[in-house]
């Protein structure tokens, strides 16, 4: 069984050049602001180069207005977690309130940690969310997501371990 052609590095760079202007235009309209449109796109284009295969592009435009959806759903998902994070730390006492460098250093955390949990199959995250931040029971847990109290506890110890795993990558030592 032959596995499907894969484009290059010289195709996504053609592919930039031919359909670039139109996927910040579309962008544009979607976000109503061209500097947002502009890094957007870019983005776009960097997730393709990231990719190992990128499938054979028959409707181009197709595939990168899906590709483009999905930064552009990641970069609404972090413009509200930021938004919330700033609503948190404004109404924090001054005095308790943490400096600078630890307040970019928690967001840049919480935008980790919301990508990686994001990965997670929906039942996973929705059981760790559950556990950690709105501190239900895993008997709750498992009555929400008709499941076991043993597979609860499996999901919230996936979840636990990728938290592990994304605190030790972001370990400044």
């Amino acid at each position: 069984m032959s596995s499907p052609p894969q484009t290059t590095f010289c195709d996504v760079a053609m592919l930039y050049q031919q359909q670039h202007s139109w996927l910040q235009n579309w962008l544009r309209r979607r976000l109503n602001c061209s500097q947002s449109a502009a890094d957007l796109a870019q983005d776009t284009f960097m997730r393709l180069l990231a990719k190992e295969q990128v499938p054979e592009l028959h409707a181009p435009r197709t595939f990168l207005a899906k590709v483009a959806q999905s930064v552009l759903s990641n970069h609404y998902r972090r413009q509200k977690l930021e938004r919330a994070y700033l609503e948190a730390l404004a109404a924090m006492p001054e005095l308790t309130a943490p400096s600078l460098e630890t307040q970019a250093f928690l967001l840049e955390t919480l935008i980790a940690l919301d990508a990686a949990l994001e990965c997670l199959e929906r039942p996973v995250r929705e059981a760790f969310l559950w556990s950690q931040v709105d501190g239900l029971s895993h008997a709750e847990i498992a009555q929400r997501l008709a499941v076991s109290i043993t597979t609860v506890k499996r999901y919230i110890v996936k979840a636990g371990a990728l938290c592990i795993m994304l605190d030790d990558s972001m370990d400044p030592q």
